[in-house]
């Protein structure tokens, strides 16, 4: 009912604007109208037109408007208020000393549009600021609420920022892990990683294109499920000429927590005191562990090193060399573990044939 409501005052709105738009018109161009009551209900007409379509644009604006305040949480409504209002205490504070300034008559059109400019600014800077620091706003709003008493006492510890670098996007798995919830706080991607993305999305190598363009396609999906959550990041530092380098750095800035599936990155980040959550770090540690005697279901795919011995490997990727093997080379048999290795290339299992039970 509301929007019908509306919708007729924006139409009657547009009526009347161009019933008496004709008032506009010079006189020479009104003095060659034969029929100037006929025109002004022919704008009316037109008015009208523009009103409906103007009605309805608004209020679709205003329903998805609606809706992305419904899924805001109250604590992060209450932030950005309050950024709202202190930026535009700001803007005012400062524009202050302008309005006293002795400008001309010709020129006094500056005065309103610096202060509609600034406002819209520290406006918009008041509630990015939120987003950033909406915890703190809300200590100080209400210094006694649990959480704040639990940080105070040190035994409540904010989620750090994550950082993500270009290996982790393109990999893919970092999706899974951000809608499971295994990730808290906010999701960080630099400008210069989403550069990096669209440069191998552009490569001449269509092994490239097709690694860059599953990225960009990963950060589409996690901006549609993730919203606010995930912010692309502005910073840049011309004097840092690597990736690699401007992501530590920006990691150092803000104390975030940097997501990489780079080895060297890795090493490199912690280092220098970085904390980096790697992504093949976690694939390992939840790969099953394999104790001497349990049994196996494995295919054997191709001959080992030594003689006698086959190779194959479980779903994750782990090698099982499987002694005197090789004359089972692609069938799938039952394995026993004799004992497992753990490499800087990953973990090797060792394993025997099963021996058939006598009847």
């Amino acid at each position: 009912m509301l929007d019908t409501i509306l919708l007729l005052i924006i139409v009657v709105m547009g009526i009347a604007v161009g019933f008496n738009s004709i008032d506009l018109l010079p006189e020479t161009v009104l003095a060659q109208v034969a029929n100037v009551r006929g025109l002004q209900w022919v704008m009316a007409g037109f008015g009208a037109i523009v009103g409906i379509a103007l009605g309805l644009l608004l209020q679709s604006l205003y329903h998805r408007l609606e809706r992305s305040i419904r899924q805001l949480s109250p604590e992060t409504l209450l932030s950005r208020a309050v950024g709202l209002v202190v930026g535009l205490l700001l803007a005012n504070l400062m524009l202050a000393p302008i309005f006293l300034l002795p400008i001309p008559k010709d020129f006094s059109f500056i005065k309103p549009l610096i202060a509609v400019l600034t406002s819209i600014l520290f406006a918009y800077s008041g509630t990015t600021l939120a987003d950033s620091h909406g915890p703190a706003l809300l200590r100080l709003i209400n210094p006694n609420a649990v959480a704040s008493s639990l940080l105070a006492e040190g035994m409540l510890k904010p989620a750090r920022a994550k950082v993500l670098d270009t290996s982790c996007i393109i990999d893919g798995r970092i999706e899974a892990l951000l809608n499971l919830g295994v990730l808290e706080g906010q999701i960080i991607v630099p400008q210069f990683v989403l550069q990096e993305l669209q440069l191998i999305a552009d490569a001449g190598n269509e092994q490239k294109r097709i690694r860059g363009r599953r990225g960009l396609d990963v950060l589409n999906r996690l901006q549609a499920s993730l919203g606010d959550r995930i912010v692309i990041h502005s910073a840049d530092y011309p004097e840092l000429t690597t990736v690699d380098a401007k992501l530590v750095r920006l990691c150092q800035e803000i104390h975030g927590t940097l997501v990489t599936n780079d080895l060297n990155l890795n090493k490199v980040a912690r280092f220098q005191k970085v904390d980096v959550f790697n992504v093949n770090e976690l694939a390992q540690a939840l790969r099953p562990i394999y104790l001497p005697g349990d049994t196996l279901e494995l295919k054997i795919l191709k001959e080992g090193k030594e003689p006698a011995q086959g190779v194959g490997y479980l779903e994750d990727g782990t090698m099982v060399v499987v002694e005197e093997g090789v004359d089972h080379i692609g069938d799938q048999l039952s394995v026993v573990v004799t004992s497992a290795l753990q490499t800087s290339a990953g973990r090797m299992i060792f394993a025997r044939l099963q021996m058939p039970t006598m009847a």
